[in-house]
């Protein structure tokens, strides 16, 4: 882990997704974090100590999904796979596959395995996973502040971890992808996928992999920024380790009838493009269902300074 100072930083974005704005100043006290995203061989210890058996690996139950189509009810995970050809942007079903079998040790199916991944992060795994390796670690998960202050590696208010150009004089230095999503992957970074922990340079706190490679959850239930007010001209009062809204708050409004939680993912993934997510920022965020387990989501832990045995 490495320890993260506390201070004031500037939250958000006005340059970017509605979503990011507006620009707040917060406060968060200290705390370490993990220096990558928990990776499948740290999971694989979790889970042969504690028989954990993930989200993916286990069938839904219809009883929690009024509607649910006998043949959806069967441990399955969501998988990219890359379209024959161009296509629009407005359904993500012409590249995510729900497939039988996909799961933390299968990524991309039964037939697929982990043997030479053991140092790319663990993904298929959802919310609940992810709080329970914490737990068993003896720690939590960031909140969205914390997170997005670590990400940011000091550099407050700059557009990316490691400045504004997203490439500096053509240096990729982060896991993201380049050409037209989802058809055209042009491999600059080198990855079509994941990429194992570290490959490209850490950020200003020795942090690795905070942008790109996999969506880190967030223990923040899903809430718009809403700025901060002051009370009376030069108030000096600033958000002390601001947490996102209520569960129920955090409802996805296009799901009439599901009552299902949604979290803050931060980071972005290998599949923010230029021309569709261009979410491989500090400041950028996503509203993910708490039972969502994808190809491209993982996570990392933190121990707060009050809670450090460190």
């Amino acid at each position: 882990m490495r320890f993260v100072p506390g201070g004031r930083f500037r939250m958000g974005s006005d340059r970017f997704y509605p979503e990011e704005a507006p620009v707040r100043e917060v406060r968060v006290d200290p705390f370490w974090i993990e220096v990558a995203p928990v990776t499948n061989r740290q999971f694989a210890r979790f889970v042969a100590a504690t028989g954990h058996v993930t989200v993916a690996e286990r069938a839904p139950d219809p009883a929690l999904y009024p509607g649910l189509l006998p043949e959806m009810a069967i441990a399955a995970s969501m998988v990219f796979v890359p379209p024959p050809g161009p296509v629009g942007l407005d359904d993500p079903g012409r590249w995510w596959q729900y497939r039988p079998g996909a799961d933390w040790r299968h990524p991309f199916g039964p037939d697929s395995m982990i043997d030479a991944m053991q140092d790319h992060p663990v993904v298929h795994v959802a919310y609940a996973d992810a709080v329970a390796y914490a737990q068993w670690a003896g720690r939590d998960l960031p909140t969205e502040a914390e997170w997005e202050y670590a990400a940011r590696g000091g550099r407050d208010g700059a557009d990316y971890a490691w400045g504004d150009e997203p490439a500096p004089g053509g240096a990729m230095l982060a896991n993201y992808w380049q050409g037209a999503f989802p058809g055209e992957n042009l491999l600059l970074d080198g990855w079509a996928r994941t990429s194992p922990v570290g490959t490209f340079p850490a950020n200003d706190y020795g942090l690795a992999d905070m942008i790109g490679n996999v969506w880190e959850w967030t223990s923040d239930w899903w809430s718009l920024p809403q700025p901060h007010r002051k009370r009376f001209k030069g108030a000096c009062c600033v958000p002390a380790n601001p947490r996102g809204g209520r569960e129920r708050d955090s409802y996805d409004p296009a799901l009439a009838g599901m009552r299902l939680g949604r979290k803050v993912l931060k980071g972005g993934s290998h599949l923010c493009a230029d021309n569709y997510c261009r979410r491989y920022r500090p400041a950028a965020r996503h509203p993910q269902d708490v039972d969502t387990t994808t190809s491209h989501i993982g996570f990392r832990c933190v121990l707060r300074v009050s809670e450090s045995r460190l």
